[in-house]
């Protein structure tokens, strides 16, 4: 499990928006979020609330990519539907979530299953992590990531 202080693993993660980016050395701040499915209301509500701030986190020097276990013919449904300005990473094998400890144990109406975590991980250009949010509720989440951003 990576925590603050921490450095992100020599994990190259690639994008919906074609780009590749290794974690530990992103060149830049980078936003990585983990959300657990495309297409339901948290997850949407997450991933619009970072593309309308994604201008901000530019001009802040920051690069944001979202994560989830989707398969990524399935991420570019959602970031057409709704029009999402945050690039996406599939990862469908695991090895980033588990990687970064976000693939979880959770438990709905007594049945326990495996699930990813809404997590939040800012790395710095270096690879070093430098903040983290666990168990994220989304409402003003993006906002208080841009300030951690500003403030980093």
């Amino acid at each position: 499990m990576i925590d603050e202080g921490d450095r992100a693993p020599a994990l190259d993660v690639a994008t919906s928006g074609g780009q590749t980016v290794n974690l530990a050395r992103p060149g830049r701040p980078l936003v990585l979020y983990f959300y657990p499915k495309d297409d339901t209301s948290g997850c949407t509500r997450q991933a619009q609330d970072f593309t309308a701030m994604a201008g901000d986190f530019e001009k802040a020097g920051a690069t944001v990519i979202g994560v989830s276990r989707d398969p990524m013919k399935k991420h570019e449904k959602f970031i057409g539907k709704y029009d999402l300005k945050v690039p996406l990473a599939s990862d469908e094998d695991g090895q980033v979530s588990d990687a970064f400890g976000t693939w979880v144990q959770k438990s709905m109406y007594g049945r326990k299953y495996m699930g990813m975590e809404r997590s939040t991980f800012l790395i710095g250009g270096d690879g070093q992590v430098l903040k983290v949010w666990r168990k994220v509720k989304v409402p003003g989440h993006a906002e208080e990531v841009l300030k951690a951003v500003r403030d980093a």
